[in-house]
């Protein structure tokens, strides 16, 4: 008699379903208009409500990203580097949530979404191996004519609007984030229109995993309505386009001229494998080159040197 109350008390338990929100300045708010939208699988079953970004959301994700940026970029890159390491941690611990995420978000057997999560979280430990090495391989002490020490140095560019790659949900993801924040930048990320789940997730890990908040700001809906505003946006210093449609792309591009952003233009769709390992050019397409002269030898009657 007891088993099958016990039976009939699991049959009736009701389904939690999981809320999704935004994740801006460490916090996770929801969107500032109220507003949400349907998520659905590859078949079209409805997976999630899904909150529905407004200008002001992306402005408040701009004004966090800046905030975060001065402790973010002073860092070691050592330190960074543990801490990128630390979120790969954070997802192999949670990595049957995701394999079931990128399975409905697109569509893939079970064994190919755990392919892909699995490179997505070897993608993180990549590039915290390089946080400590990019500055060696774009920086140095160059040779000049004349008495003095001429080095360059690799800088953060500040503040990077991210579009997420639209078909990748996770592993494209991850590719456009982890080197951004590798190098010293802080990131505003506008997750997948169609599959912004695993993007989402994502923010419930870096919240987690020793990452200041603000770093990065993770904002879901409709591209174009977020990305618009972070284009134009005059405290964003560099946008990277990979989300986005050569229609998009244009409009954003001219926005982001009107106070010369730095912008990585997207490829096209296919003619990009975020399964490929992927080297330095998203690292070196954010960070600026400040080249310092100092004079050497005896300088003045005392003879000091420098």
């Amino acid at each position: 008699m007891s088993d099958k109350n016990d039976k009939t008390e699991r049959a009736e338990r009701l389904s939690v379903f999981k809320t999704y929100k935004l994740y801006v300045g460490g916090k996770f708010p929801r969107s500032e208009s109220g507003r949400v939208y349907e998520v659905s699988d590859s078949k079209g079953n409805w997976l999630a409500n899904v909150p529905l970004s407004s200008r002001k959301d992306a402005r408040d994700a701009v004004v966090a990203a800046r905030k975060a940026f001065g402790a973010w970029s002073g860092a070691t890159a050592y330190n960074r580097g543990q801490i990128l390491y630390r979120i790969a941690e954070m997802l192999e611990g949670r990595r049957e949530q995701y394999v079931r995420e990128v399975a409905d978000a697109e569509g893939l057997s079970k064994s190919k979404a755990a392919a892909q999560v699995d490179a997505a979280i070897d993608r993180w430990v990549w590039y915290a191996g390089w946080t400590d090495k990019i500055a060696q391989l774009v920086g140095g002490g160059n040779p000049v004519a004349g008495p003095y020490f001429n080095l360059s140095s690799p800088e953060p560019t500040g503040v990077v609007a991210v579009l997420a790659p639209q078909e990748s949900s996770f592993l494209g993801l991850v590719s456009v984030v982890a080197p951004v924040i590798a190098t010293g930048n802080t990131a505003i990320v506008v997750a997948s229109e169609k599959s912004p789940l695993p993007a989402l997730s994502l923010g419930e890990v870096l919240a987690t995993s020793d990452l200041p908040g603000g770093v990065v700001n993770v904002l879901s809906g409709r591209t174009a309505e977020i990305a618009t505003p972070l284009a134009a946006h005059q405290d964003v210093n560099a946008i990277d386009l990979a989300g986005a449609d050569d229609a998009l792309a244009k409009e954003l591009e001219i926005a982001a001229a009107d106070n010369l952003k730095r912008v990585l233009r997207p490829q096209p769709v296919d003619e990009v494998d975020w399964s490929a390992t992927p080297g330095i050019d998203r690292m070196t397409a954010f960070l600026e080159t400040k080249t310092v002269w100092h004079p050497t030898g005896s300088l003045g009657a005392s003879g000091s040197s420098y």
